[in-house]
């Protein structure tokens, strides 16, 4: 019987290890400070950055809330965000994506000090990432491997496949499991042979953005499979991009969808914000 995964309870043992550190910090004279700027009222947007609100409010960091209208050009965003990032009140800046069809979301990610970088999207975060350097890790893929090591995983010499190549999970999934000595491979819609490829895995960490997709056809027995997929099926019930009843008998661990990566996402970028003045 495979074992679940729990992301829900891994987040909340590391937002108690963050609450106590931010203690320790105040205790000291030290606060934390994120800056979240949210623009439109994109539901599922709300949703997120109410929910970081939420975390930030539990572990101790202060936040700061700038909810801008539609309408909001694309030059007052970047006035704000170079305000922010002179601002010595302000540790870590988070722009909700995606921002409206008018804005360049790739300007203002670069617009952000990479200093201030707690999302880990800007260039200079990710050639840090790649290079070894310390920086602001990618909150999911940092998330995934602390699933993976909390739950006993080793990582190490282990054949590692990720399906997807996304800036935000798959690309710098990579990076972070070569850091651990995985071999890796990276796959995506055009890869040939996919379910060949697939069940090599030791670790199957799928990132394709395609519902209940892989199935037990895909995956090795005894592999670990971490899903990253957010969606909704027929009945409307939250789901992944693996099929999980029809691969969870055939596996040694899997993450569920809802519980699974998800949590981790934002324990993970409170651990970026705490990061700002571990530095």
């Amino acid at each position: 019987m495979a074992v679940r995964i729990d992301g829900k309870r891994i987040s909340k043992e590391i937002k108690e290890e963050l609450k106590e550190e931010v203690k320790q910090f105040k205790e000291k004279g030290k606060h934390i400070c994120l800056a979240v700027i949210q623009v439109g009222e994109d539901p599922a947007s709300t949703v997120y950055v109410n929910n970081k609100k939420k975390a930030c409010a539990y572990i101790g960091i202060e936040s700061q809330s700038y909810e801008l209208s539609e309408s909001t050009t694309e030059e007052e965003l970047v006035d704000l965000v170079k305000s922010l990032n002179n601002s010595s009140n302000v540790n870590g800046i988070l722009v909700q994506l995606p921002l409206p069809k008018h804005i360049n979301e790739d300007r203002i990610i670069r617009t952000i000090s990479p200093e201030k970088d707690v999302d880990g999207f800007h260039p200079t975060s990710v050639g840090r990432l790649w290079i070894g350097e310390k920086g602001f890790l990618s909150c999911t893929p940092a998330g995934i491997i602390q699933l993976l090591k909390r739950s006993d995983i080793s990582i190490e010499g282990k054949e590692c496949v990720i399906v997807g190549r996304s800036n935000i999970v798959g690309k710098p999934m990579a990076a972070l499991l070569l850091r651990e000595n995985g071999t890796v491979t990276v796959a995506h819609s055009r890869t040939k042979n996919l379910k060949e490829i697939t069940k090599r895995a030791d670790i199957l960490i799928v990132a394709i953005g395609k519902r209940q997709f892989i199935t037990s056809e895909y995956v090795k027995d005894g592999a670990v499979v971490i899903d990253v997929g957010m969606h909704r099926d027929e009945e409307g019930h939250l789901c992944g991009d693996v099929d999980f009843a029809d691969v969870e008998p055939k596996v040694s661990a899997i993450t569920p969808v809802p519980g699974g990566v998800g949590p981790m996402t934002i324990a993970m970028l409170m651990n970026n914000c705490v990061e700002t003045v571990r530095r």
